[in-house]
């Protein structure tokens, strides 16, 4: 590790000298890691330095007591280099417009270093001097090769990136960033908690000029007359921006919600006991067979990941139909027809997510996902279901009651007796243990059908989470509506009850993927397709 952090900071000497610093301010070296266990957030006291490419890295300090700090640390401008650094911006927005249109972010990043070259010049004597330059004038900017990597570290941050929040949005650990004003901006840590950092902006003209900037790259530009604007940045993460100041009290604020490039398996999240394998088993069970499921739960809970986590469960070979106001969905299948809203533009040409789900029946999908349920476009998944088309959806309700209240009441208005077209309804929330918050599944319950002489709608809890010792109990056993009548009677099981069987051989599964460590996403998706081939024998390993 002394060796491999030798060369790092031989490339990156602006860490070098933010490191001496730091140990003659506090008598303390940080320690330098290339990825974060989650062990970390079980200490109290944490002093560390991460990677998150390329010349940037976080620090991490403080206590649990005291507070955390997260610092980003990349190269710095001093004044003199900051002339030279706009100087270079205006050059590159003057020649711009004799580029050809860039497409893609690599044939963007190729302009960028076509015009950085044509336009700065790496001296190490620095510009030449003003008689020189009046009888040969240049158009170039004279710069060292330190100043020049700078210049072209923040030319492309701040063009071709996120500006000044592209250090935290490349930190794989970072799950959400609130911004509200000009005051620091915070962050959610996925293993510290909430923290501080040292970014923040100078004042409200520069936070306005971004949020501004970040809604025109969506596509849903921001203004006083649209102040609230949601939407996805460029990778996928959500981002909400309430824009004008007579709104927002403390000025422009936006709450970004990180966008995971590859979505955790739920082998992953058997791992971490969100879900248990039995669990998991389950919901791999309903999905092979065409069973409607909806992840319901409060905000944060985790409602989207276990979403994603559980696509690999449908067959590898059925088309899918999503249909989102922001897209978050990522369903490992060839065949997707992705569709989203279309919220902005005359009256006549806006899509909302109801016209797609209605377009979407007319597509014969073997699924529906709906990313999110809020209104009325819920009424025509029900009636998609009642045409025999299962649908997955995310719901904002933190209980089974909550679920049909919602529902069966405005906007909504499913008819109570046509609820049992939904088969599984999974709750999670964000729970506290020993101060940290972890998500796990509430409970997993069965919508068995209507009852006119109860006045309501039967439900049975298959699973519950006992919150004393932290385990998943399976109550369903031998008593599973889902189970026995809709999943054995679609398989063809002479006895019902050896569906048991079958969801104890895939429990079994995930359990060898997380004792193999066989838990990322693609792994998982590659052995759950195999078995759908092969059985057991397509296997990477034994059970």
């Amino acid at each position: 590790m002394a060796t491999k952090l030798s060369r790092v900071l031989e490339r990156n000497p602006h860490l070098s000298i933010y490191m001496q610093e730091y140990a003659q301010r506090t008598r303390q070296t940080p320690q330098f890691m290339d990825t974060l266990s989650k062990d970390i957030g079980k200490e109290s006291q944490v002093d560390i330095v991460y990677p998150v490419g390329d010349p940037i890295f976080i620090h991490i300090h403080g206590s649990k007591d005291e507070g955390q700090h997260y610092d980003v640390v990349q190269p710095e401008m001093d004044e003199h280099v900051e002339k030279h650094y706009d100087r270079v911006v205006d050059k590159i927005f003057v020649l711009s417009g004799k580029e050809k249109v860039h497409v893609t972010d690599a044939e963007f990043n190729a302009v960028l270093d076509g015009l950085l070259e044509s336009i700065v010049k790496v001296s190490d004597r620095g510009a030449p001097s003003k008689l020189t330059q009046l009888f040969a004038p240049t158009s170039k900017v004279y710069l060292t090769d330190e100043e020049a990597r700078i210049v072209e570290y923040y030319v492309k941050r701040n063009i071709l990136q996120n500006g000044v929040l592209e250090p935290v949005l490349r930190d794989p650990y970072i799950e959400d960033i609130h911004c509200v004003g000009t005051r620091e901006i915070n962050l959610y840590h996925k293993i510290l908690g909430m923290v501080e950092t040292n970014i923040r902006f100078n004042d409200v003209r520069e936070l306005d000029d971004y949020t501004k900037s970040m809604s025109e790259r969506m596509g849903r530009p921001a203004s006083i007359s649209r102040p609230i604007i949601d939407g996805a940045l460029p990778d996928g993460s959500r981002i909400n921006i309430v824009y004008a100041d007579d709104v927002s009290v403390s000025g422009p604020t936006f709450t970004i919600r990180k966008f995971s490039t590859e979505p955790l398996s739920s082998a992953q999240l058997a791992g971490w006991n969100t879900i248990s394998s039995q669990e998991a088993a389950y919901l791999w069970l309903c999905l092979e067979n065409g069973m409607s499921v909806f992840v319901c739960g409060e905000t944060a809970s985790g409602k989207t990941t276990l979403l994603n986590s559980i696509f690999p469960f449908i067959r590898y070979d059925q088309k899918i139909f999503s249909a989102e106001d922001t897209l978050e969905v990522q369903p490992p299948h060839s065949v997707w027809q992705q569709l989203s809203t279309r919220e902005f533009g005359p009256e006549d040409s806006k899509v909302d997510t109801f016209a797609l789900l209605r377009s979407g029946l007319r597509s014969r999908p073997n699924y529906i996902i709906v990313g999110e349920i809020r209104g009325k476009e819920g009424n025509v998944a029900f009636q998609a279901m009642q045409t025999g088309i299962p649908v997955m959806a995310t719901f904002h309700a933190a209980s089974i009651k909550r679920m049909i209240q919602r529902f069966t009441g405005a906007p909504i208005s499913v008819p109570v007796t046509s609820m049992d077209n939904l088969n599984v309804a999974v709750f999670l929330a964000g729970v506290y243990r020993s101060g940290k918050l972890i998500r796990r599944v509430l409970s997993i319950e069965e919508i068995l059908g209507y009852s006119e002489s109860m006045g309501g709608v039967m439900t049975r809890a298959v699973f519950v989470w006992n919150p004393v010792n932290d385990q998943h109990i399976f109550r369903g056993m031998n008593n599973s509506y889902i189970l026995e009548e809709r999943v054995a009677v679609k398989r063809g099981y002479k006895d019902k009850r050896d569906i048991y069987k079958e969801l104890a051989l895939r429990a079994k599964i995930l359990d060898r993927m997380i004792e193999m460590n066989m838990t990322n996403y693609k792994t998982v998706n590659d052995i759950l397709r195999a078995f759908q081939k092969e059985g057991v024998s397509g296997l990477p390993f034994t059970v």
